[in-house]
C-alpha cells in the first residue's frame, strides 16, 4: 500500500509545537498498516520537524531559547533579513533540525518511544500555516 497526502496546520508562534495528533488524525489509514513507514517532508525553509519529549513541556521552551542562542535574530553578518530579522536565522535552523522525518509504523500505530512526539519548529514570529507531504507505505 501507498498513500500520498498534503497535511496542512495552522498557523503557530515561534517555538516547539508537538503535533504528533494532528498527524495521526489527518492518517486514518495507519490503522490499517501492519508493517510499515510513514514519512513526512515539510514544505518549508523557515520551519523544522524532530522527535523529541512529548510528557514536559518545559522541553519545548528549553529548545527554543537554546536555538534562540545558537542563532540570535540580531546576527550582524546575515544579509538575508528582507523579511525582517528572524529571516535568515529561521533559514539557519531549518537546516540544522531537517524538514524531513521517517517514522516506522507497526501494529497500527506509530512506533514511537512511549516519551516521543513530532514536534514543529516554528522559527519565524509569523510563520503562518504550514504544508506537510505525508507518505505512508506499508503491509497490511
Amino acid at each position: 500500500m501507498w498513500l500520498q497526502r498534503t497535511i496542512r496546520l495552522r498557523g503557530r508562534s515561534r517555538g516547539f509545537h508537538i503535533i504528533t495528533e494532528e498527524i495521526v488524525g489527518a492518517m486514518p489509514e495507519l490503522t490499517r498498516v501492519e508493517t510499515g513507514l510513514l514519512h513526512l517532508w515539510l514544505q518549508h525553509t523557515s520551519a523544522s520537524l524532530s522527535i523529541n519529549e512529548n510528557a514536559d513541556p518545559l522541553v519545548m521552551g528549553d529548545l527554543e531559547a537554546f536555538l534562540r542562542r545558537l542563532v540570535p535574530d540580531d546576527t550582524p553578518y546575515f544579509q538575508h533579513t528582507y523579511e525582517g530579522p528572524d529571516d535568515m536565522t529561521a533559514h539557519v535552523k531549518s537546516s540544522l533540525l531537517g524538514v524531513q522525518l521517517s517514522i516506522p509504523v507497526a501494529g497500527g500505530a506509530l512506533a514511537m518511544g512511549t516519551w516521543q512526539g513530532i514536534y514543529l519548529g516554528e522559527h519565524r514570529e509569523q510563520g503562518g500555516s504550514r504544508r506537510i507531504v505525508a507518505t505512508l507505505q506499508g503491509e497490511h
